[in-house]
């Protein structure tokens, strides 16, 4: 009797499989997309835990209620002073950055 062949794969199976593997074109703008999508769902994150509205955190950080929503709904990519004024004066955080290979 053959065992059945499984119809399910890893997250990562899948993305190879759409945009290709690590190193194309195609993957490494899904990847810096992907990278901006998350920045945004962390601040959103981040805002709520803290209980501030998005107009709120706007004022705080010194931008507008309209860039932070567009940063949150990945609209918009955010330059990294901005997003250390976000998340420092903004949210009372501490940027922390690192390097990956």
């Amino acid at each position: 009797m053959k065992a059945k062949k499984s119809n399910i794969v890893t997250l990562d199976e899948m993305i190879d499989r759409h945009y290709g593997k690590r190193g194309t074109k195609k993957r490494e703008e899904f990847e810096r997309g992907y990278e901006n999508f998350k920045i945004g769902a962390l601040i959103q994150i981040a805002r709520l835990e803290k209980g501030l509205t998005q107009e709120e955190l706007a004022e705080k950080a010194g931008t507008t209620k309209s860039y932070i929503s567009k940063l949150e709904n990945n609209v918009k990519e955010v330059r990294f002073s901005t997003l250390q004024k976000i998340v420092e004066l903004g949210l009372g955080g501490k940027l922390q950055l690192s390097i990956k290979f």
